[in-house]
């Protein structure tokens, strides 16, 4: 289009000495043109080219040119390609117009036609990868279409209007919220953008309610939109950060997108603040991603270093809000056409659109699978054990997902509802406006997973902890958990497994699994309640003979899982209480109670504890139970911070008494020391209970 930016100011000099009465249409079109205005500039180069005299060739040519391009970058491929063919019949034809018709052809599915102006590109431009690739889309993409595959698609007429809806991303502690960006007429703002003719994207939602129904799409109700376009959102792994595109307006310079960040405080997201990427203020920076580790950001750019078009690049997030050590992804990734709209699986396979692969026309979606569980590992690269390669390094195989995922038009933005292969993204296949519109997806590939929940074991979830995975197939992660302490990781058949859930001020919990073969995806749950070593713990389920202290055979279950806990953290060391209730002297209730944490402790031993680490003491009725928030939800008659006193129970009917009295009938232990054994009787650390390497945090070391 180089020829063209000189030609067509030397027309728009002349245009009133020819006296076609297009000068100020044209004046208007390339005022609108220059600041990325492209739906104002077809407006007015329609106007201009309408009337111009048709023996003026050379300048319909031109600005039938001008034209196609901007119809080409607002998705209005019908009318760009007569505006291509108009430029062919005109003479005014480049190698650039052959190569730009056939991708339009190719979003319209005339792939025979498409061929043929691939052709026309590659005898002029023989080194173009781009126009290589366009014509090996143009002769498979037939076959992908009547090959297809496992995917069933269907467009989510729930989310979608009249106008854009795209980039849909999943969020929320259970994927139960979706936003995506739209440009219908709820969007801030009371006029139509010069560059779409729509209302300026806003970013919407739409929450699943408890029956899995999706709700109609919402307004954000915060500082989060603004009557500026923003859109194409993404979420840290913790989901408490935004990370979104915002392009302002300004009616004398181009539009350069950036990326934004917003917060989110008390269920509400904050005004977005600019993510500083790069000092370059000549390029945009859109389409924000974030590793599943949360350790590197991806996004898209026109800055220059790529490779032609728009490529993805990533950077490292030092903080929700510092950026460093920016890198493009390389030409296995970037290609001349465009790359866009990066996302990742949560199993670590890298997803994003791109025109300049072969595809089936337009973007369409392509993806890398993860070498590992974790695709952006620490030592920063997507390698095989130690081997190094990186994203560009032509060891990765960038894989087609085929058709109906991919389509003749536009195929973009991806969001996976779990570890499943499934979820939303969007197209504008079959909208001969070019609208785009969000659909869902589902790939019924066999996928085996495990979800579990930390908790503190008499209480609520703890978000602070982590997971450590370990398996015999070689897997060593350390997972987070949501704000709900729940986490969920894919596994692998025929592997062992074993989890450490732990945080910190609890101890630690261990699960072990063993993973079969299955004909369909399954799930598998554990569950990670962890003692408070600071509080006293119930012992749940522990059963004596009435009156007496001996256990009851029902009890071995949950005094077989403190065996467990105590072997899982070797330097505890315990007291082990019985309590009763008030009936009965106080002598014989401090007997009793002894009799039993006697009873309990040598159960323990028994079954392999050293003696030296527990303590058995019976309170009786000394010691009434103080209620929890989480007992007090299970009795809604009692409330947090209630004592089970004598004279309180006494208060209460005759029916809730007895619960009470049940209540302080329990057995419980709390947390003494947590060194035992790790200092000989000089009180030096011994040597083996040191670790063979320096821990990577505090948490690993306790």
């Amino acid at each position: 289009m180089h020829k063209y930016l000189y030609l067509i100011m030397a027309i728009i000099a002349s245009a009133a000495v020819t006296g076609c009465g297009a000068d100020q249409e044209l004046k208007k079109a390339e005022k609108y043109y220059a600041i990325g205005e492209y739906y104002d500039a077809a407006a007015q180069y329609r106007k201009a080219y309408a009337k111009t005299p048709s023996k003026e060739k050379e300048m319909r040519g031109l600005l039938a040119a001008r034209m196609a391009e901007s119809y080409r970058r607002i998705n209005s491929t019908t009318k760009a390609i007569t505006a291509y063919k108009n430029v062919i019949r005109y003479k005014q034809a480049d190698s650039l117009t052959h190569l730009r018709l056939a991708q339009q052809l190719m979003k319209n599915g005339n792939y025979k036609e498409a061929a043929k102006n691939f052709r026309a590109a590659i005898d002029s431009m023989p080194d173009s990868q781009l126009a290589r690739n366009g014509l090996e889309s143009a002769t498979k993409a037939p076959q992908w279409k009547k090959d297809g595959s496992a995917y069933t698609v269907k467009r989510m007429d729930i989310f979608n209007s009249r106008r854009d809806d795209y980039s849909p991303m999943l969020g929320g502690e259970d994927n139960d919220q979706l936003f995506f960006t739209s440009t219908r007429n709820q969007a801030q703002g009371d006029e139509l953008s010069g560059i779409t003719g729509m209302m300026a994207a806003d970013i919407f939602f739409s929450q699943k309610d408890d029956k899995g129904k999706w709700g109609k799409p919402q307004s954000i109700d915060s500082e989060l939109n603004s009557t500026f376009e923003e859109g194409a959102c993404c979420f840290s792994p913790d989901g408490k950060t935004m990370y979104l595109t915002q392009c302002t307006t300004d009616p004398t310079y181009p539009r350069y997108a950036t990326i934004m960040v917003s917060q989110r405080t008390d269920a509400a997201w904050s005004k977005p603040t600019e993510l500083k990427i790069s000092n370059d203020t000549l390029s945009s920076f859109a389409h924000p991603a974030v590793s599943p580790d949360g350790q590197w950001l991806y996004f898209v750019s026109d800055m220059p270093g790529g490779q032609g078009g728009l490529d993805i690049w990533r950077c490292m997030l030092l903080s929700s809000t510092e950026t460093a050590a920016i890198e493009n992804l390389g030409p296995e990734i970037n290609t001349e056409g465009d790359e866009m709209f990066p996302t990742f699986r949560p199993n670590g396979d890298f997803y994003f659109s791109s025109n300049g692969h072969p595809g089936m026309g337009g973007l369409d979606v392509f993806f890398v699978k993860a070498r590992k569980e974790d695709f952006s590992r620490k030592e920063n690269t997507l390698s095989d054990d130690n081997s190094g390669d990186k994203l560009g390094s032509g060891n990765i195989q960038i894989v087609h997902p085929g058709f109906p995922l991919n389509s003749q038009g536009d195929d973009f933005g991806m969001t996976f509802e779990g570890l499943l292969n499934k979820g939303f993204f969007s197209s504008n296949r079959g909208d001969n406006r070019g609208m785009d519109h969000i659909y869902s997806f589902f790939n019924p590939e066999i996928v085996q997973t495990v979800k579990g929940w930390v908790y503190e074991q008499d209480g609520y979830e703890l978000p602070a902890a982590q997971v450590y995975m370990v398996g015999n197939d070689g897997t060593n992660l350390r997972l987070s958990v949501k704000g709900d302490g729940s986490f969920t990781q894919e596994i692998k058949p025929g592997v062992d497994y074993v989890l450490l859930g732990t945080c910190k001020g609890f101890l630690n919990h261990q699960q072990q699994l063993r993973v079969e073969p299955v004909k369909e995806s399954q799930e598998y749950v554990l569950q990670f309640p962890l003692a408070n070593i600071s509080a006293p713990v119930l012992i749940e389920n522990i059963f004596y003979d009435f009156d007496k202290a001996t256990l009851r055979p029902e009890s071995a279950t949950a005094l077989d899982e403190l065996v467990k806990l105590l072997n899982d953290n070797p330097h505890v060391t315990i007291e082990l209480s019985a309590h009763t209730d008030y009936k009965g002297s106080d002598r014989y209730n401090e007997r009793l109670s002894q009799r039993r944490a006697e009873s309990v402790v040598r159960y323990l031993i028994e079954h392999g504890i050293a003696a030296d680490r527990l303590t058995p003491k019976g309170y009786g009725e000394g010691m009434p139970k103080k209620i929890k928030k989480k007992v007090a939800e299970r009795f809604p008659f009692l409330k947090e911070g209630d004592v089970l006193t004598e004279a309180y129970i006494a208060t209460l009917p005759e029916e809730q008494q007895e619960q009470c009295n049940q209540l302080n009938r329990r057995t419980e232990f709390r947390v003494l020391r947590t060194t035992y054994g790790l200092f000989d009787k000089a009180g030096k650390l011994i040597r083996s209970q040191l670790p063979e390497s320096e821990p990577q945090d505090q948490d690993e070391s306790q």
